[in-house]
């Protein structure tokens, strides 16, 4: 999509084109609906571009092919994943155990929203690791290590006030929590209904030693 050359004004260059950061953004915002709906093999580019209206052309202007697309993608779903944990772990207000049931309950919510058509754009992509391009394996393991990281740093906040016991192992607890999560996400877009994100958590926290 071409974008009609502005005239400097006197004494200042021009300012980036605010119709090229708006059709990438949209471009990526539709990605990571997609992707979160029915994975990387699956979403095609014609259906895609046609969702946001943006002509196939246009596309190659902004990403060298699909592949590079995907990887910011990911790049994007992991920012927002980030915030949204941070926005709840961090939160010092309530007990380190109740900011990780605030997240499970915002999960919910959030999968209640779209009638759990949606799950985890990193755990759709871990399901079809095979078929995506070289490179995505690790990228994709170095966000789920980051998203634990942050389990892990909320578990040892409940062991300084003795909501957990000092011998547990955070890190491995949350290495849990990931692995137990993303089936329990898959199964509640199966059954389309939150039961198997709160068997989960409950089984979890039940779990925890204290």
């Amino acid at each position: 999509m071409e974008t009609p050359t502005a005239k400097p004004r006197r004494g200042r260059p021009p300012g980036p084109s605010r119709d090229y950061g708006d059709a990438r953004g949209a471009l990526i915002r539709s990605g990571m609906e997609l992707l979160t709906e029915q994975g990387f093999t699956a979403t095609g580019l014609d259906a895609m571009l046609k969702r946001v209206n943006v002509p196939k052309g246009s596309f190659y202007h902004y990403f060298e092919n699909k592949d590079a697309f995907g990887r910011e993608v990911i790049c994007a779903y992991d920012a927002y994943f980030c915030a949204k944990l941070d926005r709840w772990l961090l939160d010092d207000s309530c007990a380190a155990l109740e900011r990780l049931r605030a997240f499970v309950e915002d999960a919910k919510a959030g999968m209640a929203r779209h009638a759990f058509a949606r799950g985890c754009l990193v755990g759709n992509l871990g399901q079809e690791i095979g078929a995506l391009p070289a490179g995505y394996r690790e990228q994709l393991a170095g966000i789920l290590q980051g998203w634990q990281d942050r389990v892990a740093d909320c578990l040892r906040a409940a062991q300084r006030h003795g909501e957990l016991a000092g011998r547990a192992d955070c890190d491995a607890l949350a290495a849990f929590f990931w692995i137990g999560w993303e089936g329990a996400v898959l199964r509640a877009r199966l059954v389309r209904n939150a039961v198997p994100l709160e068997i989960f958590f409950e089984g979890f926290i039940a779990g925890l030693p204290r």
